[in-house]
């Protein structure tokens, strides 16, 4: 899953870097940070998969008023 600052939030770490890339000479319209969490599941049911991650990112892994998440299930 990917988790990210909404837009408009604040994000000092995204700025850090766009700024160091311009510097850098680099042509950037914005930066964003965000992280990345990888989880591997017991689920073999790819929707009761995708609503366990989306409980889990609603309850602790993404804070919901100044995040956004996105949810990618690989086969395995």
């Amino acid at each position: 899953m990917l988790v990210r600052p909404k837009a408009g939030i604040l994000d000092p770490q995204g700025q850090a870097v766009e700024g160091s890339l311009r510097q850098l000479g680099f042509a950037v319209g914005e930066a964003r940070v965000g992280r990345v969490v990888d989880l591997e599941l017991g689920s073999t049911d790819a929707t009761s998969a995708r609503a366990e991650v989306e409980r889990m990112c609603e309850q602790l892994l993404a804070n919901p008023l100044i995040e956004s998440f996105e949810i990618e299930l690989e086969d395995v």
